[in-house]
């Protein structure tokens, strides 16, 4: 965070250090830009315009920065380059401009394509007549306001057609004698006309790629297929069709393709190939998970997902597509309910014992609980990443700092939002290291902020990124004079110089920032059942610390995730905790005995009443006879050790149970005495905690909301949704494209930051 206890006075006494370092970043920004562009990575202007420092006569420190024209001396700002270099360079205002263009005999013609490749180039004429360089500023400067490169002149024009390649001797002739019928006005036109035909060289003279068989056209278009369909969106049928895009398929030896290539038979046999596949691995597990996805909505992002995914989750550890469907809005929990049902009829046929469970990002209240109630051998939980990202929700209504911080900042932002005056004084400290994007983020007046604190959070983010700045500015003696006359910037002046705000504040973002790191590890790690206990339990030992370190008192935020933890907790938790080889622990005697200790009274019940529950009535007693035998005896050490062995991750360097389907494959085996416990076992350990598992890119989920009255349209998208997540479970690969280009573009680059300091939103100093 921004030092937000530093004495804003200090900071004013060395306001001229301060003037005087950005004036010398400026300049040093901009020599570094002309130095790249002299040695041909950048703008033409730069070989005609200097910069240079001016000082201050009586301080002798660097005051501003100007360009210089190396032409005619003439200095001008440099807070636009570019447009200095349009009026003083491309318009004619500077006298020595034209005279510095080379004459057309220096001047080589462009050959035609067939010249290019078969003859030697005609040596170059020497001579030139006054008229040529008269000719040349014209074009220039008509060039400049059309948008056309100033080194071109118009004798550059007449000498690139084809009007005039075959005889050099009348092509000379013909320069220094042009004369348009239109006079002036004519030169914008033969620029375009000379583009045209440049244009129409560059097509004939483009050569196809080499020639291919046609197994190899078929195997490049099945790859491309592939990737089309696996982007999901990401890639748009119309770029199919893009000219580029043509042409870069022609450069390469393969044929035009079109649209409906990917829309027919192709995407047809794709989806088949992929259904097949995913039906016959469901049809060989005894039984699974279903997960279902897309029925709530994230608090933490801005858009709603149109989607519902559905996929299977198989003992071994992988995880199948199944099918999407259109949402369309808001869902009611009996048609949810609905929907669910029939999906474990489709895939279970008349053996609906083999789904054994669901997990859903909602409904765990009514449609979930109504399931389980008719199929007594199911387990439906709801998604634990969502119910660790709801307590934001709860924080925000229930804790009273959420409500005192998110209304702060909202004075603050709004008031440098809408004040220009005020707001324009944060450029005046630009050089405090702190890049400004713009305004303040802050959430919409319609933004329901119980259901969606993703704008809040944005807007925290940007309060802490200024901290600095906006301490600068209340201080600042302009700013106090806006004070004068409004009581709200003299509010938000007392309130940004409170050191009490700041902190809290920063325990607010902090609180935030704690538990999308617990959300960001749930969706990397997607943890099973039984860790579902441990995992609150981890949380709750990271709020009590946060407490202690920000002076909050525990009881209120305790209450608040009991709450949540009671919405979400499900008897399985604790079933599922106590029956997984990998959570024994060793006793004194060295046998390896389940953590029955770390449940409550009522846990412990819950698992009773699970277990007899989950088996036929008849096998109750034996089952919870097996469970007492469990407690007592446990597993035998060297098969809990072999359990338990972890090993490093390679890309995360956490350490993590090398081998994760030990634990249920130890009651297959080695544990065969307990015949009614072990069928529970193997059915609860193998069951996912989260839904979530492929993400649609915004772009595809909008072209499918515009499908929502087409049949076809519909059908096409849900196909090519079912190929794009076939594609990434089978890599395994559950990131989103859309986050994966975030994290590039804004990861820092020091050349494009050097870039935006000198042209973005420059101040004229």
């Amino acid at each position: 965070m921004a030092n937000v206890n530093a004495n804003p006075v200090d900071a004013l006494t060395s306001g001229e250090d301060v003037a005087a370092k950005a004036v010398n970043k400026r300049y040093e920004g901009l020599v570094a830009v002309r130095t790249k562009a002299i040695k041909g990575k950048g703008a033409w202007y730069w070989a005609h315009l200097e910069p240079i420092l001016i000082q201050n006569p009586e301080t002798n420190l660097p005051k501003a920065v100007k360009l210089k024209c190396t032409l005619c001396d003439a200095a001008f700002s440099a807070s636009n380059p570019s447009r200095t270099a349009t009026e003083h360079l491309k318009r004619g205002t500077c006298p020595n401009f034209g005279s510095v263009l080379r004459p057309i005999s220096q001047l080589p013609p462009l050959a035609s394509p067939s010249s290019q490749n078969h003859r030697k180039r005609s040596s170059p004429q020497t001579g030139t007549s006054s008229s040529s360089h008269h000719q040349v500023g014209l074009v220039d400067n008509y060039r400049g306001e059309m948008g056309y490169s100033p080194v071109q002149t118009a004798q550059e024009i007449v000498a690139h057609t084809g009007l005039n390649h075959h005889n050099h001797h009348h092509h000379h002739q013909q320069q220094q004698h042009l004369v348009l019928s239109g006079g002036k006005e004519d030169l914008g036109a033969l620029a375009m006309f000379e583009d045209s035909v440049k244009k129409l060289k560059s097509l004939k003279g483009s050569s196809p790629g080499p020639a291919l068989s046609k197994d190899q056209v078929d195997s490049a278009f099945n790859l491309l297929a592939d990737w089309f369909y696996e982007s999901c969106g990401t890639v748009t049928l119309s770029s199919i069709e893009h000219p580029k895009f043509k042409a870069f398929l022609n450069q390469v030896g393969l044929p035009a393709v079109s649209r409906k290539d990917f829309v027919g038979e192709k995407l047809d046999s794709k989806f088949e190939e992929a259904r097949m596949e995913s039906e016959t691995r469901i049809r060989d597990a005894a039984f699974f998970q279903v997960a279902s996805d897309g029925w709530g909505r994230d608090i933490c992002k801005y858009g709603e997902e149109t989607v519902i995914k559905f996929i299977v989750n198989l003992p071994n550890g992988t995880n199948v597509f199944h099918k999407a469907v259109y949402k369309g809005g808001l869902v009611p929990s009996e048609y949810a309910e609905e929907v669910l049902s029939e999906t474990i009829k489709g895939l279970c046929g008349n053996v609906v014992q083999r789904c054994v469970g669901i997990v859903a990002d909602k409904y765990k209240g009514k449609a979930l609980r109504n399931l389980e109630v008719r199929n007594h051998w199911m387990v439906n939980i709801s998604c634990q990443l969502h119910g660790v990202i709801s307590l934001l929700k709860d924080f925000s209504r229930e804790l009273p700092l959420f409500k005192t911080v998110t209304d702060n900042c909202f004075k603050i932002a709004n008031l440098f939002n809408s004040k220009s005056q005020i707001r324009n004084h944060f450029r005046k400290f630009r050089s405090c290291g702190v890049e400004l994007a713009g305004l303040i983020r802050v959430p919409s007046a319609d933004c329901n902020l119980s259901k969606n604190f993703g704008p809040v959070i944005a807007m925290l983010e940007d309060i802490l990124s200024y901290a600095r700045i906006l301490q600068l500015v209340v201080v600042d003696d302009s700013y106090k004079v806006s004070c004068i006359e409004d009581p709200v910037a003299r509010e938000v002046a007392e309130m940004i110089q409170d050191v009490g705000f700041w902190n809290d504040v920063e325990a607010a973002h902090s609180l935030v920032k704690l538990i999308k790191e617990m959300a960001d590890d749930i969706e990397a790690e997607r943890p099973l059942v039984g860790q579902c206990l441990l995992l609150w339990e981890e949380l709750r030992a990271k709020v009590k610390d946060w407490c202690a370190k920000f002076s909050i008192a525990e009881g209120p935020i305790e209450k608040i995730i009991d709450t949540r933890f009671k919405r979400n907790y499900h008897p399985a938790w604790a079933a599922a905790f106590v029956l997984d080889p990998l959570y024994l622990l060793r006793d004194a005697s060295g046998k390896y005995l389940p953590p029955f200790k770390r449940l409550t009274h009522d846990q412990e019940k819950d698992i009773d009443k699970l277990i007899t529950r989950l088996v036929p009535r008849e096998e109750a007693p034996i089952a919870l006879m097996e469970l007492m035998k469990w407690r007592l005896e446990g597993l035998d050490p060297l098969y809990a050790q072999a359990v338990q062995v972890k090993q490093r991750d390679p890309v995360t360097g956490r350490m993590k149970i090398a081998n994760p389907q030990s634990s249920r494959l130890v009651w297959e085996t080695c544990l065969k005495e307990f015949k009614s416990l072990g069928k529970v076992a193997v059915r609860l350990l193998f069951l996912q905690a989260t839904s979530c598992r492929f993400k649609c890119n915004w772009p595809f989920m909008r072209w499918v909301s515009l499908q929502g009255n087409s049949r076809v349209g519909m059908d096409r998208a849900q196909r090519m949704i079912f190929i794009a997540a076939h594609a990434k479970l089978e890599k395994r690969d559950f990131s989103s494209d859309e986050e994966k280009d975030a994290d590039m573009l804004t990861t820092a680059n020091g050349e494009d930051d050097m870039f935006n300091e000198v042209f973005v939103d420059a101040p004229s100093v």
